[in-house]
């Protein structure tokens, strides 16, 4: 099958068109003369759905970062006061000449949400467009760019995994990408290039210092960010299997401040992960040492939540009897210096206290990087090879 950008500059169908009719043919086993299925086509048949559905998942990302989608838009609202046309007219009042890539181009815009289709075949600036293009508020246009990453296919799955987090080495981008979210070798490199592009154009990567990038959470300041993340921990929750006596032990500081954040973010969050939260203090194991009982608790959990903030030794210890049994554990801290060095290589969530949403995003990334600890354990094992 020809690339889909050849296809385009033979003057056939849209990239859309192409998706959207692929989508409505069905594969259907060969049926032999009783109407019985035949053994060798239907096997063949089913070896041959892999490559298809990796061709649907690379044409489904946008391949164009955020901000040169805005052409198209921007020119339909200078020269066409933001009314519906053609693909056509929306190439010419950008003044370039139509072509496959133009026609790619407004692919990608829609599914950023800056273009959408009124009817087939005319495309008209979204309202999304028009907060970027031409804000009325102060925060309008890094709120609509935030929005477009958010709607993005993969692109958004990429950012929900590691929101909030630091960004990993490029390696482990890439697994993730191939692995976790469907996308060929062969369109990883153009894939991370729009995403990190696409992520920089919505303010969404911070350099916190010694070579490392953040990435910042917006998913509790608009309706498609919250959207965003219920859809997420929903779709992590598929397959997992939690049963009633199944605990999480969090290991954390008593004393206030940290102490008050277990009854206000690690229960609710655990909760959320439909587990049983505990921790090692008088009001849930009684009398006896408290040794035994950290013992006990960490042995008996599924899954661990480590606070690291203020680098607490108590913590740490009970962080390396986690290590020892190999319990996986779900990193949390305000700042990377409190993080040892030689467990920075596991998954840590971030969170910033002077965010004024800093604890509802912080229960939401616990749930789900608990839920994802629960189906992938070697991702959250401190030195699982070892």
């Amino acid at each position: 099958m020809p690339d889909n950008d050849e296809v385009l500059n033979k003057g056939e169908k849209t990239q859309g068109e192409q998706e959207s009719v692929a989508m409505r043919i069905p594969l259907r086993p060969r049926v032999g003369k009783r109407g019985g299925r035949k053994r060798g086509k239907r096997a063949t048949t089913a070896a041959q759905r892999k490559p298809a559905q990796s061709k649907s998942l690379n044409l489904a990302f946008p391949k164009h970062p955020l901000l040169k989608c805005l052409r198209i838009p921007q020119a339909i609202l200078d020269q066409n006061a933001g009314n519906e046309c053609t693909d056509r007219e929306a190439s010419a009042f950008a003044k370039v000449g139509w072509s496959g890539q133009v026609s790619v181009e407004i692919s990608s815009a829609i599914k950023y949400g800056l273009l959408e289709r009124p009817v087939p075949g005319q495309v008209k600036p979204t309202d999304r467009a028009r907060r970027i293009l031409r804000p009325q508020a102060p925060d309008d246009r890094v709120s609509a760019l935030r929005d477009a990453v958010l709607s993005a296919p993969v692109i958004a799955d990429l950012y929900k995994r590691y929101r909030g987090e630091h960004l990993p080495d490029r390696e482990f981008l890439v697994n993730t990408a191939v692995d976790s979210l469907g996308v060929t070798r062969d369109r990883v490199d153009e894939f991370l290039g729009v995403f990190l592009e696409s992520l920089t154009d919505a303010e969404l990567l911070e350099e916190v210092g010694g070579g490392k990038t953040r990435v910042l959470d917006a998913t509790q300041t608009s309706d498609m960010g919250r959207e965003a993340a219920e859809g997420e921990l929903k779709k992590l929750s598929k397959g997992v299997t939690v049963q009633a006596t199944d605990t999480c032990f969090v290991m954390m500081p008593f004393a206030e401040p940290l102490g008050g954040y277990y009854a206000n973010v690690y229960q609710p969050a655990i909760e959320k992960a439909k587990l049983k939260p505990m921790r090692a203090d008088a009001e849930i194991f009684g009398t006896g040492k408290i040794i035994d009982q950290i013992w006990a608790g960490i042995n008996s959990a599924r899954i661990l939540v480590a606070e690291l903030t203020g680098r607490n030794p108590n913590v740490l210890y009970e962080l390396g009897i986690a290590h020892a049994l190999k319990k996986p554990v779900v990193l949390v801290s305000s700042n990377e210096e409190d993080v040892p060095f030689d467990v920075r290589h596991v998954r840590v969530i971030y969170y910033d206290m002077r965010d004024p949403f800093w604890g509802t995003k912080l229960i939401d990334k616990i749930a789900e990087n608990i839920l994802s600890a629960l189906k992938n354990p070697d991702e959250a094992i401190l030195f699982s090879g070892r």
